[in-house]
């Protein structure tokens, strides 16, 4: 397992907007994410970039918001565009595929970030947090708040991403150990705050007595987060996250979250670079693993202190 206390990832920089890098002779990276204005795939997408400059490429970064037919659009841009590789955050476990493999067919070497696809062998690297992992040490401190026994609703990420299966069950691994915790409702709310808002409502609404909400990611919990305290019960609900996202942090310090679980998102978006540089150098994996687990870290009160950068903790 990669960790990411021993692979730092650099700060992030500022601003909204993603560019594209000056010319260079070694070529185009076209690095490929789901949504920059979410501060986890914008820190994601500018790593990745600012990485490929350092090694002497031009990157472009662009975005496909989970339509996998944006996702197919862009594979076909980077492949007009005679990129050397391609840094993919796919839209869907067996929809992007296709997209994928068209790539790998056009030879252009294919890296994944933060989600997987459900086919091994079209990839160079799947480098992904080690959901299972994660998820276990967030439901660990999630249960230990709240006494080993109480009432709570979960919130769901999106189905098409693999990543959500796996948090889920991890929690449920967890959770079922506890026959006096009882899961009372849980709603699909796709990794959105907005829609996190609306769920956790409906979910409040035919259950105004629950103790506590587990969520999926950051966004989904602040978006729970922002119902209970607008009804005054976020005193009486224990909410928490998974991404360890800067707003996530400071809700964390403000006494609003209980934890979040970081991932570290900026450690292997760069590593999936210096790989894809190494094999368009070497013409051969520089790790002999396809799928690359990057193991996930408790953030809580008692060390959100060391918080320095998007994604990333101090020593």
């Amino acid at each position: 397992m990669f960790n990411p206390l021993k692979h730092l990832g650099r700060a992030v920089l500022a601003g909204s907007m993603l560019f594209a890098g000056t010319a260079s002779a070694e070529g185009l990276i076209s690095i490929i994410v789901t949504d920059p204005s979410n501060p986890y795939w914008f820190t994601e997408g500018e790593v990745a970039r600012e990485t490929a400059e350092e090694l002497g490429y031009e990157a472009n970064v662009s975005a496909h918001k989970g339509d996998t037919n944006a996702e197919s659009r862009l594979i076909d841009t980077a492949i007009t565009n005679e990129s050397v590789a391609i840094i993919l955050d796919p839209a869907n476990a067996d929809g992007s595929v296709g997209a994928v493999r068209k790539a790998v067919d056009a030879g252009i070497p294919v890296f994944l970030v933060n989600a997987e696809i459900n086919e091994s062998g079209l990839a160079v690297a799947q480098l992904v947090s080690n959901n299972a992992q994660g998820a276990a040490i967030g439901a660990a401190e999630w249960v230990k708040r709240l006494g080993g026994e109480g009432d709570y609703v979960e919130l769901f990420g999106n189905p098409a991403d693999n990543n959500a299966a796996t948090r889920s069950n991890g929690y449920e691994t967890v959770i079922s150990q506890y026959p006096d915790v009882e899961r009372l409702a849980m709603e699909v709310a796709n990794w959105d705050r907005t829609q996190g808002y609306n769920k956790m409502a409906a979910m409040l609404q035919a259950n105004p007595n629950i103790d506590a909400v587990i969520s999926g990611n950051d966004e989904m919990a602040l978006g729970a987060i922002a119902v209970l305290k607008e009804r005054g019960k976020l005193d009486e609900v224990m909410v928490g996250g998974f991404d360890g996202s800067p707003d996530a942090i400071e809700a964390i310090k403000a006494g609003e979250m209980a934890y979040t679980v970081l991932q570290p998102v900026a450690v292997f978006a760069e590593e999936a670079v210096r790989q894809a540089d190494y094999y368009i150098k070497n013409g051969e994996p520089q790790v002999a693993e396809e799928k690359q687990l990057f193991d996930c870290i408790l953030i809580t009160e008692d060390n959100v202190d060391q918080y320095t950068a998007p994604f990333v903790l101090s020593n």
